[in-house]
Parts: structure tokens; C-alpha cells; sequence
């Protein structure tokens, strides 16, 4: 039998589809602890040399941009974080807190929340079921094993979320998600029209490092955008949030936000960010506690 094509399916099919993950109540507070009129929920995806070794790339070229970011990156953004009191969430695949061994329990001992970012930060859509499971369980394991405490929340390695990983999330018991993209905001995942009870802090590729300082020689990726060009992206997305009274979350990488010319800008940034009052910097978990408590949600 011929596999149909999408203008071919009935509406119980396509609509199947689409309702199969979906955002549900949002989750925006009226006011955020303390009275805080924003929550900064600054994240760090701590994958060095995995997407490398995921590909089957073993040359010392590649792998060394991702040691740069465990060498020099990672030291220079708990500096900063540090600096400004700015408590953040490391996605770290199971591989990388193996590889670089005390960077997990660096980031507890500074205050920080690790959360599952895959084991070799695996593309979940070309795995079967079973194998996204056990690399997501084996990671969960390996990061409470390293850190101390079990992860509560996950980001599913390049946001590659498949038809399995809500099921697999929910298995886990975990509180929070942060690879979609419904919304500015927090809001409650929905499978299959029925809430979940699992908040979702959603990401966006214009808020995260990667799209703009990317390098490949071999194909089209450049880093085409000035570090000062993605820092005003950065304010204005910040002071929107501000003003709204909602969530200004932001995804980097210690490859790649750590480097001079950029980790200028994250300073410049959350000077600007310290420069406004009520300002509340809290890790994803900690977000995604608070909206959950149902207090005072704004709509």
C-alpha cells in the first residue's frame, strides 16, 4: 500500500498530528518572587566535544573547538554568573560531564542547576523509541551519579524533539521541558489534548548563540552577524520581557558564547539587565516551581 501524502490525509489524521504535543494553559504569574517583574533564566548547553563524537567526527580539529569549551568557556561564564549573582541551568549530555570530570559538581557547588541534555547529544527523530529511552535514562542516572541530585528538567539535544520524547519525559517524572517553541512564555505541555502537568520554558533560535556564531569551512555557516548586533537582539528581547512582565530566557553555549569578542557581550548584557530593578535571575527549575505553585497567573 502507498503511503499517503500530507494533502491526501483526512482531518482526524492531520489534526492528530498536531494535537499530539501542543501548548496548553499558559503560565505567566503576575508577579514573579520577591515582586520581581521579569525572570531571567539564562542557560548554558555545556556540550562540547559531543556533537562531534555524535557524528562520527574523531579529528583533533573538531574536537578541540569543543574543548575550548570546557577549558576556557566554562571558567569565564561561572566568573560572570558569579559576578552578578546570576543563578543559571547547564544542559550538559552525560558524555561531556564524563569526559571533563568535576565540571558537573563545579556548577552545583556555584549554585547552579544541572539538567538531561541527551547522552552524546543523540538525534532523538532518527532513533527508534527504545534507544531515545535508554540514552535519556542512562543519562538522567550519570548526572545525578556526577552532581549529587536527580535532573528534574531536560532539553532535548539540538531541540530535536521526537513523537516519543514527551512519553519518555513523563516516564522520567521530570517537571519542566525547554525545547519548544509555542510561546514567549511558560505554558503546560498537552498530549493529546490533556494537560500534562509538565511546564514548558520555551526556547527560540533567535534567542540562542548558535544560529550567529557558528563556523564551518566546509559548508555555508559563517558567523555573519557582529557579537554587538546580537547583543541589541538580546536587550530587545530582555526589555520586551521586562515590560510584559514575563520570562527573558536565553540558550548559549561555552564553545561559543565563552570566547573574548562574546562573552563582552553576555557582560554587556546582563549589565543592562542588572540596571533594572526587580529582576529576578533563577534557574529553569526554579521557574518552572513557581508557575507551577498556580499563583496569581496573569492569563
Amino acid at each position: 500500500m502507498t503511503e499517503q501524502q500530507p494533502w491526501q490525509w483526512d482531518e482526524p489524521t492531520w489534526r492528530g498530528h498536531v494535537e499530539r504535543v501542543r501548548a496548553g494553559r499558559p503560565l505567566r504569574p503576575h508577579s514573579w518572587p520577591g515582586g520581581a517583574k521579569v525572570a531571567v533564566a539564562l542557560s548554558f548547553d555545556s556540550d562540547h566535544e559531543t556533537p562531534a563524537l555524535r557524528d562520527g567526527n574523531v579529528l583533533p580539529g573538531t574536537l578541540s573547538q569543543g574543548e575550548y569549551g570546557a577549558r576556557v568557556g566554562v571558567p569565564r561564564i561561572l566568573t560572570l554568573l558569579e559576578r552578578f549573582e546570576a543563578r543559571s541551568t547547564f544542559f550538559m549530555p552525560a558524555v561531556s560531564a564524563l569526559l571533563h570530570d568535576g565540571e558537573v559538581k563545579s556548577y552545583v557547588d556555584a549554585g547552579h542547576e544541572v539538567a538531561l541534555h541527551g547522552w552524546i547529544h543523540e538525534r532523538n527523530t532518527r532513533l527508534p523509541p527504545e534507544a531515545e529511552r535508554d540514552l535519556t535514562f542512562r543519562a538522567a542516572d550519570t548526572l545525578e551519579r556526577l552532581g549529587g541530585t536527580r535532573p528534574v528538567g531536560i532539553r532535548t539535544p539540538s531541540w530535536d524533539f521526537s513523537a516519543h520524547s514527551l512519553r519518555i519525559i513523563r516516564e522520567l517524572g521530570l517537571t519542566y521541558d525547554s525545547s519548544l517553541m509555542a510561546d514567549d512564555d511558560c505554558y503546560e505541555i498537552l498530549a493529546d489534548g490533556e494537560p500534562t502537568g509538565i511546564v514548558e520554558l520555551p526556547v527560540e533560535w533567535i534567542r540562542d548563540d548558535m544560529p550567529y556564531f557558528t563556523m564551518d569551512r566546509f559548508t555555508s555557516l559563517r558567523p555573519y552577524t557582529p557579537p554587538r548586533g546580537v547583543l541589541s537582539l538580546w536587550r530587545d528581547e530582555f526589555d520586551a520581557a521586562y515590560a510584559e512582565g514575563g520570562i527573558f530566557q536565553l540558550t548559549m553555549h561555552p564553545h561559543c558564547i565563552g570566547h573574548r569578542s562574546r562573552i563582552a557581550i553576555l557582560t554587556e548584557l546582563l549589565e543592562h539587565i542588572a540596571s533594572h530593578e526587580d529582576v529576578w535571575f533563577a534557574t529553569h527549575a526554579q521557574i518552572a516551581n513557581h508557575v507551577l505553585s498556580g499563583k496569581d497567573l496573569s492569563r
